[in-house]
């Protein structure tokens, strides 16, 4: 028996990058998912990586019809989940005198509005004593220039994980936060980045990462599940998976 044989999973923003990692761990250990994702380009390449045993569906974490049609989905085709991982996000890096209201926005109806109303249409749905896992970021804390509103949805969105964990303890269902530093996915994380933009990111990274390098989204994946399905003792906890760089280490 494989380790995830009979369980049902959601993943949004799961198409590419750590959602994309997720869906692959859970379908190799014999998982069901329901997987979105908002660009169309990325939810057909997906269909056809992760095959059959997988669902994926076009949806916009920050449209409330959507997030309604992505409930009814699971409710058709799962009746009840074992796991919700709230993985869709968006980064726009802009100082704070450049930011507009559309992106100061978007951001938060993605990363904040987006996982908060997906978490309430869902949870009717998930299994006493299933969990929920959100993916936030090392900016969730402290202050970086450009960052200022990405770094305040993610605060946000650690916030309501809290609130999401003391209001599901009555039905054991675990609600933890997973938060990552510099991630080698295809988009870096950040929207909008021209090659050689992202290339400077990738190098900055690596530089102020006290492990010297960026991590895989395989390693992310792999943080996720165990909050998942093994820390059972664990609810309204982060785990950061970042090399080390929001905990404060000393590197020459």
């Amino acid at each position: 028996m494989r380790k995830y044989d009979g369980k049902k999973a959601v993943i949004t923003g799961g198409t590419h990058g750590i959602g994309l990692a997720v869906a692959k761990a859970l379908l190799a250990g014999g998982a069901e998912v329901i997987v979105t994702g908002r660009n169309p380009k990325h939810v057909e390449e997906a269909k056809q990586e992760l095959g059959d045993r997988a669902h994926v569906i076009r949806s916009d974490a920050s449209v409330m019809t959507d997030i309604d049609a992505l409930a009814a989905c699971v409710a058709e085709r799962f009746a009840e989940i074992d796991f919700v991982h709230i993985n869709a996000g968006i980064a726009i890096l802009e100082l704070f005198t450049e930011v507009t209201e559309s992106s100061y926005d978007l951001t938060f109806d993605v990363n904040t509005k987006g996982a908060f109303f997906t978490v309430q249409r869902l949870a009717p749905y998930i299994r006493e004593g299933g969990s929920i896992v959100m993916t936030s970021s090392v900016a969730d804390e402290g202050g970086t220039p450009g960052m200022s509103v990405y770094s305040a949805s993610k605060a946000a969105l650690r916030s309501l994980a809290s609130g999401f964990a003391a209001e599901l303890l009555p039905r054991r269902i675990r609600v933890n936060v997973v938060s990552p530093g510099f991630i080698k996915t295809p988009t870096m994380g950040v929207a909008g980045f021209s090659e050689s933009e992202r290339a400077a990111f990738e190098e900055i990274g690596d530089r102020i990462t006290p492990m010297k390098r960026h991590g895989t989204p395989e390693e992310v994946a792999e943080a996720v599940l165990f909050l998942a399905f093994d820390a059972t003792f664990t609810t309204g906890a982060k785990l950061s998976v970042d090399g080390g760089l929001g905990q404060g280490l000393s590197v020459e």
